[in-house]
């Protein structure tokens, strides 16, 4: 199926409510609590403020996470038509091309909403919002493929998000290596987070052949994969936070951690009927063991 062609709709106007429908305000949580991990990172010593942590909440949830949640939205419109027929582009609630206008001027208002926060600030905002346009837009279309998919999502809602937040309370300078490194390693966790959310669609993946780690590997191999991505990176994290002499953070995420060995043996017990439940247990303890690592980094503890 050539998913870049038009859905036929009528054209009118779009009414605000299936605007901030295209946003999907449930998305962004992942961004905004790793760029609240970034801030708190970058310490007390730094210029913490009020306008810091609104300013950047607004840039990687509303702005940055909507715009991609737009332009997925608009480039799925013939798959939605199909599978969730009642969504603003195909049910005609936001006719014509104005989804596509709509996500174009969105991200020139994230890209200019992050420059006046700094130049590294916009750097990651302007990647985040290349990859957002890469996963969903032809020719790439990296969602077509769980590996690559994966990576730009994981990229975008855990590194960038939490180097975003940093960089904002250092004024918009770059932060420093441990915290680049920090984030990078969640970032790589956090793929195996978007491999865990695609077990609820491989049905629709499959008939639409986008091969998802699920539909590549079979559901079994792809969790334990996925177990694979999540846990690696975290025992990096402790071995690093005990290298930099952040005992107490060092044994909160231990102790995240082991919690999360325990969900993940129950999860691949029977991965198709409990990646839901893992995704409510086992990933609320992955972002606390983010929040723990960044209240050690920022030295909050001392």
């Amino acid at each position: 199926m050539d998913q870049s062609a038009p859905v036929s709709v009528a054209v009118g106007r779009a009414s605000p409510g299936a605007l901030l429908e295209l946003l999907k305000p449930i998305t962004w949580f992942p961004p905004m609590w790793a760029f609240l991990c970034g801030w708190i990172s970058a310490g007390p010593g730094s210029t913490l403020s009020t306008w810091s942590l609104l300013a950047g909440i607004a840039l990687t949830g509303p702005l940055v996470c909507g715009a991609s949640q737009i332009v997925n939205d608009w480039y799925d419109r013939e798959v939605d038509a199909l599978n969730e027929p009642h969504r603003p582009i195909p049910s005609g609630r936001v006719p014509g091309k104005i989804a596509l206008w709509f996500a174009m001027l969105w991200t020139l208002i994230a890209q200019s909403w992050a420059m006046s926060l700094g130049p590294w600030v916009s750097l990651a905002t302007f990647i985040g919002l290349l990859l957002a346009w890469a996963y969903s837009a032809p020719p790439l279309r990296l969602k077509l493929n769980g590996w690559w998919g994966n990576s730009a999502v994981a990229l975008s809602y855990e590194g960038l998000a939490w180097i975003t937040g940093a960089a904002i309370v250092l004024g918009g300078a770059l932060p420093d290596g441990r915290i680049l490194l920090i984030a990078f390693l969640y970032s790589v966790g956090a793929h195996g987070i978007m491999t865990l959310n695609d077990f609820k669609s491989v049905e629709g993946d499959l008939k639409m052949g986008i091969r998802s780690l699920p539909v590549q590997l079979g559901r079994e191999r792809a969790a334990r994969v996925a177990c694979l991505f999540m846990l690696l990176p975290q025992l990096v994290v402790i071995g690093l936070l005990v290298q930099w002499q952040l005992p107490l953070s060092a044994a909160a995420v231990t102790g995240v951690v082991l919690a999360q060995t325990l969900a993940m043996k129950k999860l691949l017990s029977d991965p198709k009927l409990l990646a839901p439940w893992y995704n409510a247990t086992g990933v609320s303890l992955y972002v606390l063991g983010m929040m723990g690592t960044a209240i050690g980094l920022g030295g909050w503890l001392a």
